[in-house]
């Protein structure tokens, strides 16, 4: 069977409009699986056991939750120096471990930002922030930004409220301090301040999960 030229080009050509179509639906579906890898593998959920960490504290100290033998749990709280949300939230940070660590839930801070993108976060700047702000708690660093992703932290300040048990400390809220991060005074509702009562008191977290508001945590 013989064919002509135009019908040889139209030929080919229908072959590499079918081949670049195919190629489209296989970069689509690439990138959605990884969409959804990456969705699906987002840190901790509530009700998971967190693993312990072991960071520097601004003191030059090493810190693990495995320190505090009379802690009932613990408020892990993502922050920094330099993002407008954590210094806003700072003063309200120091009130929430004076006022729960004596019952058993220390704040733990710690800082999740690469300092090579974010200087304004090195060791040097934690040391001088904690003392002119009076941080009543340790400030860690996540050298190497290896436990913000454990946990699935996504911004400054984002809130983890563990629970101590025999089994491990279980996840029982992520997310905000409380609902407004402009002015102290107007908060409505305290997320944190609530979730600590509730297990202070034995009961179940109403409000398990909120949007955590702040910057994104700096990486290269």
């Amino acid at each position: 069977m013989n064919f002509s030229n135009h019908e040889l080009k139209k030929a080919n050509k229908n072959s590499v409009s079918n081949t670049l179509r195919i190629l489209a639906v296989l970069i689509c579906f690439v990138s959605l699986t990884a969409f959804t890898i990456k969705t699906d593998d987002g840190g901790y959920k509530i009700g998971d056991v967190a693993t312990d960490f072991f960071l520097k504290n601004i003191d030059g100290n090493m810190v693990s939750l495995s320190d505090y033998n009379n802690a009932k749990g613990f408020v892990v709280i993502f922050t920094c120096n330099t993002c407008p949300y954590a210094v806003a939230y700072e003063d309200r940070i120091v009130d929430l471990d004076k006022k729960y660590a004596s019952k058993g839930y220390p704040v733990i801070a710690i800082m999740p930002n690469n300092t090579d993108v974010k200087p304004g976060d090195n060791m040097q700047a934690m040391k001088a922030r904690a003392k002119a702000k009076g941080f009543t708690f340790p400030y860690l660093m996540d050298e190497g930004q290896k436990i913000y992703p454990q946990y699935g932290a996504t911004k400054t300040p984002h809130v983890y409220i563990l629970e101590k048990t025999t089994d491990g400390n279980i996840v029982k809220y992520i997310g905000a301090i409380d609902d407004n991060y402009q002015d102290a005074a107007a908060v409505k509702t305290k997320y944190a301040e609530n979730a600590i009562d509730a297990l202070l008191a034995g009961k179940e977290v109403e409000q398990k999960t909120t949007r955590a508001i702040g910057c994104s945590i700096k990486t290269k």
